[in-house]
């Protein structure tokens, strides 16, 4: 069953069991990857849909931290919940320890030595982490490693 196909089905399980909450962000993800089909005038495979879903899960995450600065512990409640109904569509997330392994790899693979070298170790590194870790950590994890 192709991620579109679960979310659909999702989508009714909720309606049927009147989970309001956990239907409106099924919804929402919808809307979204039915509005990149409508800008690309095109179908979206799994890769795409898991972007679209990533990208909202990635918008959440900054949410929070704006919530948490403005001491709105409401919304921080409310917003990890919607980022709780969209992680099972995503692929299974690396650790810390994982991405670690991998800028490790990537450092090594291209050489890099100095912060000047992020890009070439960000170039290798995100295809491989795409939808599978928070890009703000992958960032910090190889800002330290070109620091070290």
């Amino acid at each position: 069953m192709s991620l579109k196909e679960q979310l659909t089905a999702d989508m009714k399980e909720a309606m049927k069991n009147k989970e309001k909450e956990r239907l409106a962000v099924i919804r929402m993800v919808r809307g979204a990857i039915r509005q990149q089909e409508i800008d690309g005038q095109k179908e979206l495979g799994e890769e795409d849909v898991i972007a679209v879903i990533s990208k909202e899960v990635k918008m959440r995450r900054d949410s929070i931290e704006e919530f948490q600065k403005g001491g709105r512990e409401d919304l921080v409640e409310k917003t990890q919940a919607e980022i709780d109904v969209l992680l099972p569509y995503l692929p299974a997330q690396l650790s810390e320890d994982e991405v670690r392994e991998l800028v490790k790899a990537a450092v090594e693979q291209t050489g890099a030595a100095t912060p000047k070298d992020m890009g070439k170790v960000m170039g290798v590194l995100m295809p491989k982490v795409k939808g599978r870790a928070d890009g703000k950590m992958v960032n910090t994890i190889v800002k330290s490693f070109l620091q070290g």
